[in-house]
């Protein structure tokens, strides 16, 4: 099945308030644990996350790593909204800033960070290159760095197999946003290909459940 891109932004109210009341506790979590898994425990200093929607990950790292300070960036506002809501519920504005634009051309506040996340930003973009270009220049020397994103099915019906599995009680916009996530989405051999276009090719890249992969490794 070929790649159908979707629109790079969810920029809707509907959208951004179903995204930000969804229980995604499970998939967040593991994005943490992963990272954990593959960095350790003992990271310091400026985060940046990429994509960062209504800020659950964002959250959930600065929790797992609480000597880090992030800045979170988006390039729709009604997600940031629900993010600045979630940062001032969790207490947390004094580590966390949210950024609204979109890469290559956001201006951030940092010239380089020691580590860069992101989660499910890649299938939204039109040129996959944007974003690993982007992580090539504000990633200090040896910074971590992990993505995790989802995988495009091989076919349409196995994508509605994954909604019906994993979305099936959320509201029907989210298993719409998921459905056509699914089909915008890249598969390994094709991530694979971006990495070596972009000089990353001895990232690590893994399969971790039925509908994620992960690509992590040092600048």
């Amino acid at each position: 099945m070929e790649r159908i891109p979707e629109p790079e932004l969810m920029l809707e109210e509907e959208q951004a308030r179903a995204y930000a009341s969804a229980d995604f506790s499970k998939p967040h979590q593991m994005f943490v644990s992963l990272f954990r898994q593959k960095f350790g425990s003992g990271l310091r200093g400026m985060v940046l996350d990429l994509g960062c929607g209504p800020a659950d990950v964002t959250v959930r790292f600065a929790r797992a790593y609480p000597y880090t300070e992030i800045h979170g960036v988006d390039g729709s506002p009604a997600m940031l909204k629900y993010g600045q809501k979630r940062l001032e519920k969790e207490g947390l504005l004094s580590r966390i800033r949210l950024i609204l634009g979109r890469i290559p051309e956001v201006e951030l506040p940092e010239e380089a960070y020691q580590a860069v996340i992101v989660n499910s930003l890649l299938h939204h973009l039109p040129d996959p290159q944007v974003m690993w270009k982007t992580i090539k220049k504000v990633a200090a020397p040896g910074a971590c760095v992990f993505v995790m994103d989802l995988l495009r099915p091989s076919s349409r019906e196995e994508a509605r197999a994954l909604v019906e599995k994993y979305a099936s009680d959320e509201p029907e916009i989210l298993q719409k946003d998921f459905y056509a996530s699914l089909l915008a989405a890249f598969r390994p051999e094709e991530v694979r290909i971006q990495l070596e276009e972009a000089g990353l090719g001895y990232f690590d890249l893994e399969i971790v459940t039925d509908r994620h992969f992960i690509v992590y490794g040092r600048l």
